[in-house]
């Protein structure tokens, strides 16, 4: 070859998981595929972790080695093992079924990074099924990662999709194989603390803890309780991270506690879906039969998920304090919550009664199914404007309701006075113009799957690097959904 193998090599290698040790992941060799394409890649995320941001500075085999075809760096890849409650049935033991820990580094800002492979095949954690990923899903993942970082709100990051297309792979269908490089500062989660709970080993619960706050936490060290304040840590980020998916209309569809980041990272990209027409009891996932993962519930989903780290952690803490820290997180959901709507709605400050303001609009919304994107992109152009376009009057069903909403609107902005053009700016940052609809997803879906052509995937992804700014190229993905959009379902196998 000529070039080298290890594109990570000139980086320093920082061990993240792999230090805790073979009770926690295990060696594991990725199965290669045939013929594997390079079908996306991100060089903006190359570029920050200190790689060269071009592709042909990497070289030909580059497919070959993000498929997991040709060792990434020296040290060989691992999988870890972990256990959660899934659809609130606590399963003994999980783990990285599909997913490889192929690197661990730090990028040139000093930050450490950990890189994942996810559907270089089978695992020790695999529970007999092929450790792949699909092309569908795999695309998701990989667009949706970088829309959600675009958007702001904490993610794991992809910096490349590797098709393989001559590897089958059997879901609902037969489907083609692929390869996500998915990085993060850690991929630790709920789980990992659950299994060694479960398993009666509270010194493994302890390992853990004292190596999250080593590793990602050092300010709680200086804490008279540490391990207290690790889990108020982890409390405050999970609450600004469902705001922040409320607040774009994101939802996650597979909210188990295994697919909770200690980190606070949006985690798994399976069945997630973004809102069109906005129902608060909207179900993203086909799977959910019952809506426990409604738009509406994930702020109590995520609280009941943390109940669970909590019980964990009593290998670790008394009960009163677990509570007490566990009672933190309304307090912080709503901080977090009303800051996201402060900006969308064109505020300054969230004050208790604008709490009613908004619940009011979302009844209009819900009665109407006006588009969520669109409504407030379309707020933010207009909201000085003594009436609203017609455009936007169209999307709302009750005309008298919502004239009234807008005159206590109205007032409301004016208790709380900006320069037009400052808040129209301050609006348009806090809401976007593209998010990941499932309709442009499943067009690049097409493409990719039927022709083996990936250029959607990199238009798609070059909108969503920047949502917030509009561009005519890209007119068609902000617009309302076509009319067979309505026949998508994705569910846990998406």
């Amino acid at each position: 070859m000529s070039h080298t193998p290890h594109i990570l090599s000139h980086l320093p290698r920082q061990p993240g998981f792999s230090a805790l040790g073979d009770a926690f992941s295990g060696l594991v060799a990725a199965t290669p595929v045939p013929a594997p394409r390079l079908a996306a890649w991100n060089g903006s995320l190359a570029s920050e972790l200190g790689l060269h941001p071009s592709v042909e500075a990497h070289g030909p085999e580059l497919a070959e080695l993000l498929a997991g075809n040709v060792p990434l760096v020296a040290h060989p890849p691992r999988a870890s093992v972990y256990a959660g409650h899934q659809f609130g049935v606590y399963v003994p033991q999980l783990g990285d079924g599909r997913a490889l820990l192929c690197a661990e580094f730090s990028d040139p800002a000093s930050r450490p990074w950990e890189l994942q492979l996810k559907g270089a095949g089978p695992t020790p954690y695999s529970r007999r099924a092929d450790g792949r990923a699909v092309l569908r899903s795999s695309i998701r993942e990989y667009l949706c990662s970088e829309a959600m970082h675009a958007l702001g709100i904490p993610t794991t990051r992809a910096l490349a999709l590797v098709h393989a297309p001559e590897q089958p792979v059997w879901r609902e269908r037969r489907e083609t194989a692929a390869i996500v490089s998915r990085a993060a500062p850690s991929f630790l989660r709920f789980g990992h603390f659950e299994y060694w709970y479960y398993r009666g080993e509270a010194e493994r619960v302890r390992e853990l803890a004292d190596w999250t706050i080593a590793r990602h936490f050092p300010e709680c060290r200086e804490a008279a309780q540490p391990y207290r304040a690790l889990l108020s840590a982890i409390i405050s980020r999970s609450a600004g991270l469902v705001a922040g998916w409320q607040a774009v209309g994101f939802c996650h569809g597979v909210l188990n506690s295994d697919n909770m980041s200690v980190l606070g990272l949006t985690l798994d990209y399976g069945p997630f879906g973004f809102l069109d027409g906005f129902d608060a009891g909207h179900i993203c996932n086909h799977s959910d039969e019952r809506g426990r993962y409604a738009y509406d519930q994930q702020p109590r989903i995520v609280l009941w998920n943390l109940y669970c780290l909590g019980q964990a952690f009593m290998a670790l803490l008394c009960r009163e304090d677990i509570l007490a820290a566990l009672d933190e997180f309304q307090p912080a959901f709503e901080r977090a919550m009303g800051q996201r709507l402060a900006a969308k709605l064109g505020l300054r400050d969230w004050q208790d009664d604008d709490w009613t303001l908004y619940d009011d609009l979302q009844g209009l919304l819900a009665a109407g199914r006006s588009d969520w994107t669109i409504f407030w992109r379309s707020l933010s152009h207009a909201a000085d404007q003594p009436e609203l376009p017609a455009a936007l009057r169209d999307q709302l069903l009750d005309r008298a309701g919502f004239a009234g909403w807008h005159a206590r609107y109205r007032a409301r902005l004016a208790a709380d006075p900006q320069a037009p053009a400052e808040r129209k700016a301050a609006m348009l940052a806090a809401n976007p113009a593209y998010v990941l609809r499932n309709h442009l997803a499943e067009q690049a879906i097409r493409l990719a799957e039927d022709e083996q052509d990936y250029r959607e995937i990199a238009r798609l992804q070059a909108c969503l690097a920047e949502p917030f700014v509009e561009r005519s190229e890209f007119a068609s993905y902000a617009a309302l959904p076509p009319d067979w959009a309505r026949t998508l379902a994705v569910s846990c196998s998406s």
